[in-house]
């Protein structure tokens, strides 16, 4: 706990100025870049601090010069910031519709452009997300989302939701399959103790939704591209 203690100070004593001077000036603006690098110093500064070592492989594959959608194995809380703060470029994400309720977090998380999901399993819902990712896309912000929908509670890959696929389908931009694990280890689901160690990211080649007539058939050709850079017994 102590390592998490640490990293709660580090995040605080950076973000508390840095949201008061970059959030205003975003609102003004209308130019959220200045807070969101700062978003990712902080982030890997805290990372650093927790002493979490992050290796990658296949960024090659990631296209060059075009906003695409990144779609992850989700198997602990570090996932999001160990991911995007090592993505090129600047990335939306994924968000429940009640977040964006909290005071000041859903205020700057308008301000990056990220995306309001509601967990209903509507075609509406889903449509409106699909045209939040749109828009997104069309500021050349690229997508990031963790395909399962939720942790998992042991490490092996669960049923993928749909509506990551309809809103690939509906955009039609590449869609990249990112393998992550070593997360599940440092700060397991339900525990806010944060371990050292090595984290595994792994690119791979995107897909394109065009090539696939079905929501179903794009999810399985995803699903057995994230499997294939995770060990044995995280694939279910």
């Amino acid at each position: 706990m102590i390592v998490s203690l640490l990293v709660f100070v580090v995040i605080v004593v950076l973000s508390l100025p840095a949201a008061a001077i970059l959030i205003p000036l975003a609102a003004i603006t209308r130019n959220a870049g200045p807070l969101y690098a700062a978003g990712i110093f902080i982030t890997r500064i805290a990372l650093h601090v927790a002493g979490i070592r992050v290796e990658m492989e296949g960024r090659e594959h990631i296209p060059a010069g075009r906003a695409s959608i990144f779609m992850a194995n989700h198997v602990s809380n570090l996932d999001p910031p160990v991911l995007i703060s090592h993505l090129p470029g600047r990335t939306s994400a994924i968000a429940k519709s009640s977040v964006f309720r909290i005071p000041i977090l859903g205020f700057a998380l308008r301000l990056g452009d990220f995306i309001s999901t509601e967990r209903d399993g509507r075609v509406e819902s889903a449509r409106k997300s699909a045209a939040e990712a749109a828009r997104a896309l069309a500021k050349e912000l690229n997508i990031t989302m963790f395909v399962e929908g939720t942790r998992s509670p042991d490490g092996r890959m669960l049923p993928f939701k749909k509506g990551p696929f309809h809103m690939a389908m509906e955009t039609g931009a590449p869609c990249v399959p990112v393998s992550i694990y070593g997360t599940e280890t440092l700060m397991a689901k339900g525990s806010f103790g944060i371990r050292p160690g090595k984290v595994r990211i792994v690119f791979h080649a995107p897909l394109a939704p065009a090539n696939y007539a079905t929501r179903e058939e794009m999810m399985a050709a995803m699903r057995a591209a994230i499997a294939s850079g995770l060990p044995q017994w995280m694939r279910r």
